[in-house]
């Protein structure tokens, strides 16, 4: 199978790197990539955004399966512009994408679905928005109605800061605060059958023990042990299999990734949110425990033949990623910064632990892979249990150089120590 996959980044390795493992695909391409994924696919320059620019270089290509991996080409109608020169691509609709475009629509959604969600007010006006902070008090949860780049969210307990952000955002849903921790789950769907993956968490705070503003992820691990056993058989029934169910019914059927934000509160499962594309940084960690080859699983869905296909398998072990990122991150990042330590990790700590690369590009001058982004690296490695994982992962993290970069040092720190099967307590 020849594979053309949109996007630059640490989602876009982790897919890239997933499928060159797959004996089944024997040509790859990515466009337009990063200095990590040019060592297991061909790049490419294109517009990701440019949905004609982008069917024209998969059909260049002879590409017979395109993967969209960011929201933004999604939101744009990259995956229709594919289709439509008759090329399979993995990836909803512009239509459908609105899932993750618009907070609003998603809200619609799951009230005609009947899904579990936090009880929320849309707002346009500072009247409306006074009104909606005073009905729910704090702590405060306002989201920016459009795409954000995993950064519009805030919560916060004071209302002048909530209040702020909501003006700055125009649009907005404002919604109860939801207790208890957070958990991802993504599911592949071809608009009917739906195929759950295995459950992450990620960490979206910049700082340890949660602190700092909110990033598009620090870092993530699978499994969750803390986790109900019934958790995924729970959600496939009240949240990803009614939600999939209620698009096709809107004549907007949505094929590709399905990503479900959930909050396991006191009252039990409530979506925080919907993406409709792989998640990053979960992605790393899901991806390392897949065994079965990527490449068919995505093509059956892009095709609507995910029904005929095997069960998923899975490996019995953890995977933990850690993300390096720039100075100043998740503000203005600082780029241009030498990366040391990749040769290294790859002879000393491979394929145990390995780098997907994020924010990075090569430099034309002196052919150094340099930081280009706020999020630069994944740090990725698996073990036998999240500790092993752990131990894999921050050993890697400590060979990587990077001027005035930070990292959190504490993901799945309270997993790996103490989350018996089944606990109830927040696994950070």
């Amino acid at each position: 199978m020849n594979v053309l996959v949109i996007g630059s980044g640490a989602r876009e390795h982790a897919l890239c790197r997933a499928l060159s493992l797959d004996p089944d695909v024997t040509a790859l391409h990515c466009a337009p990539g990063n200095a990590g994924i040019a060592e297991v696919a061909e790049l490419h320059a294109v517009d990701a955004l440019d949905g004609a620019a982008v069917a024209d270089l998969a059909a260049a290509l002879g590409a017979e399966l395109v993967v969209v991996g960011p929201e933004a080409p999604l939101v744009a109608g990259v995956a229709d512009a594919v289709r439509e020169r008759g090329i399979p691509a993995f990836g909803p609709s512009a239509e459908a994408a609105r899932l993750e475009g618009s907070k609003a629509f998603a809200k619609d959604v799951m009230a005609a679905a009947g899904v579990p969600t936090a009880r929320s007010y849309v707002c346009a006006t500072a009247d409306e928005i006074d009104e909606a902070l005073d009905a729910f008090g704090a702590p405060y949860v306002v989201k920016d109605d459009g795409l954000a780049a995993g950064k519009g969210v805030v919560v916060t307990t004071d209302v002048d800061a909530a209040r702020e952000h909501a003006l700055a955002c125009g649009r907005v849903v404002i919604e109860e605060f939801l207790d208890g921790p957070e958990v991802s789950l993504f599911a592949i769907t071809d608009g009917e059958t739906v195929v759950p993956l295995q459950p992450a968490q990620d960490f979206k705070r910049a700082y340890d023990g949660d602190e700092g503003p909110n990033t598009g992820g620090m870092g993530a691990y699978s499994p969750l042990p803390w986790a109900d056993p019934k958790l995924v058989d729970e959600v496939m029934a009240t949240v990803l299999q009614p939600t999939v169910d209620e698009l096709r019914r809107r004549g907007t059927p949505f094929s590709g990734l399905l990503y479900a934000g959930l909050a396991i509160t006191s009252r039990g499962v409530r979506v925080i949110e919907f993406n409709a594309r792989f998640g990053d940084p979960e992605t790393q960690v899901v991806l390392a425990r897949l065994k079965t080859p990527l490449a068919g699983v995505l093509l059956a869905a892009a095709t609507g033949r995910l029904a005929a296909e095997p069960p998923l398998r899975w490996s019995d072990g953890a995977a933990v990623t850690v993300v390096v990122a720039s100075h100043n991150y998740p503000g203005t990042p600082r780029t241009g910064d030498p990366i040391t330590g990749l040769a290294e990790v790859a002879e000393q700590d491979g394929p145990t632990a390995y780098v997907l690369h994020a924010g990075t590009k090569r430099d034309g001058g002196s052919g150094e892979v340099v930081s280009a982004g706020g999020r630069v690296l994944s740090v990725t490695a698996t073990g036998s249990d999240l500790g092993t994982a752990r131990e894999w992962a921050y050993r890697a993290v400590a060979r990587i150089g990077l001027k005035g970069s930070h990292h959190r040092s504490d993901i799945a720190a309270k997993a790996a120590a103490d989350a018996p099967q089944g606990a109830a307590q927040d696994p950070k």
